[in-house]
């Protein structure tokens, strides 16, 4: 029963690693977006604030270890923290007009 108890958390430690992959591109993509003028400066905006959400997502649904570098204080405040920026972002993308 044990084994198989180990077994179960395996997939999930896959999803780690991929989770703060996947949020570093994304974020590294909205800066690369941001950095093309200011014309495309709301976009990249947007693109941060849905990473920024699937980072929160990701916090929320994996455990501490497989989280791995996404988890750097408590869960409820990696969550916090990751969706407030995040909707702050999306706010921001979504209001403020583009310069230009």
């Amino acid at each position: 029963m044990r084994h198989a108890a180990s077994r179960s958390g395996r997939g999930r430690d896959r999803f780690g690693p991929l989770a703060y992959w996947l949020v570093l591109a994304g974020t590294l993509a909205a800066l690369a977006i941001i950095r093309q003028g200011v014309h495309l400066l709301k976009s990249g905006t947007l693109v941060l604030a849905g990473f920024l959400l699937v980072a929160a997502v990701a916090r929320i649904a994996l455990p501490e270890r497989p989280a791995g570098l996404l988890a750097s204080r408590r869960r409820l405040i990696d969550v916090a923290v990751f969706a407030v920026l995040g909707i702050g972002l999306l706010v921001a993308g979504l209001v403020v007009p583009a310069p230009g």
